[in-house]
């Protein structure tokens, strides 16, 4: 089936799970033409679709709760409940089960898209590759204040820092969110918050046109913020059934130091929204960012994610050790094509 089919068929579908924002999903098809990175972004229900035929040598690997839509940008920070400055993936909106390949390919591909850098694409895929090994081999969090120290500058310096997170924050309209998300976004404030308000906010690849709303209230001297997103399956669920996987069985998986604010109600993902608590955009400088350091970190954080539930450690790395040598760069050599000429005729 074509892309534009598949396009189609999964957005009558979310529309069956949320109450879409239309103007959001056009603005979404608008940046989905600008680049082939920006396009996978937008568009992992086509990977999710497409992968048993493109890449089926990895569709008999082990399963696991896997991330889904894992890419350059699916990373950002969060303060654990000891107030520790964590750095991991902080997106698990497509989890599901699946053979565990799947998300280092996804990973690769979007290094692949992803601005020229300094670092080669077999390099990239050979750093992602023995970071997730050895993160499988000794699982544990990124604590950027403790034992990560030298990634500071990605955390605190990618979106400008605070001047412009609340310069976007009092950009968002005014909005009247449902009456189950008031109270699950009241709830979730600390409790003598005053002087609380509701805006909508535009933000996301693949999540854009899901409805976003956030609960702005005064704490104790300074602005404190709530968002709630709509909650729907994975893409992975539409393209192939099967059960939708609770994200907080990854987010506060053994290994993770978990953001103690994210959590599910009302349907939506509830979550503190902050300067030190976002998601990490890296834009134009994607590609620059793609060097061997943070790709094994990215690798070792999947890795400690997947080393946390079945089958365990000890079998992933047994599959691994039986794959040959190149098989993720020739991997995402082969997705990153078909993005392309997704792509391709989409802008075209």
């Amino acid at each position: 089936m074509s892309f534009r089919k598949h396009n189609a068929a999964y957005e009558a579908w979310l529309g069956r799970q949320c109450d879409v924002v239309a103007r959001d999903v056009a603005k979404k098809h608008k940046r989905m033409k600008k680049s082939a990175f920006l396009f996978l972004r937008a568009t992992y229900f086509r990977f999710a679709k497409t992968v048993p035929k493109l890449l089926p040598e990895l569709m008999d690997a082990p399963q696991v709760l896997a991330v889904g839509d894992l890419h350059l940008e699916n990373f950002g920070t969060w303060r654990d409940a000891e107030g520790r400055l964590v750095w991991g993936v902080n997106d698990f909106d497509e989890a599901a089960v699946m053979p565990y390949p799947l998300d280092l390919v996804r990973l690769a591909t979007s290094i692949r898209l992803a601005p020229p850098g300094p670092l080669g694409k077999q390099a990239a895929a050979d750093a992602v590759l023995k970071g997730y090994r050895a993160g499988l081999a000794e699982p544990r969090p990124a604590l950027l204040d403790q034992s990560d120290l030298w990634m500071l500058r990605y955390a605190l310096g990618a979106d400008g820092k605070s001047k412009k997170f609340w310069h976007d924050v009092a950009e968002w309209p005014t909005a009247e969110p449902p009456h189950k998300v008031i109270r699950a976004l009241t709830k979730s404030l600390p409790e003598d918050a005053k002087d609380i308000q509701f805006r909508c906010r535009s933000a996301g690849g693949g999540s854009l046109g899901r409805p976003r709303y956030v609960a702005i209230a005064q704490w104790r001297g300074g602005t404190v913020l709530r968002e709630a997103k709509a909650l729907v399956p994975s893409a992975w669920v539409w393209a192939h059934g099967g059960k939708a996987a609770h994200l907080l069985d990854l987010a506060t998986a053994d290994y993770r130091a978990p953001d103690p604010f994210l959590d599910t109600r009302a349907h939506c993902i509830i979550r503190r929204l902050a300067p030190d608590s976002r998601k990490i955009e890296l834009g134009d400088k994607a590609g620059s960012a793609v060097n061997a350091n943070l790709m094994w970190t990215m690798g070792y954080d999947l890795g400690a994610i997947h080393a946390a539930g079945e089958p365990g450690a000890d079998k992933l790395l047994d599959d691994l050790n039986q794959r040959r040598r190149g098989w993720l760069n020739a991997a995402a050599k082969l997705a990153a094509a078909a993005v392309t000429r997704d792509y391709r005729q989409w802008a075209g």
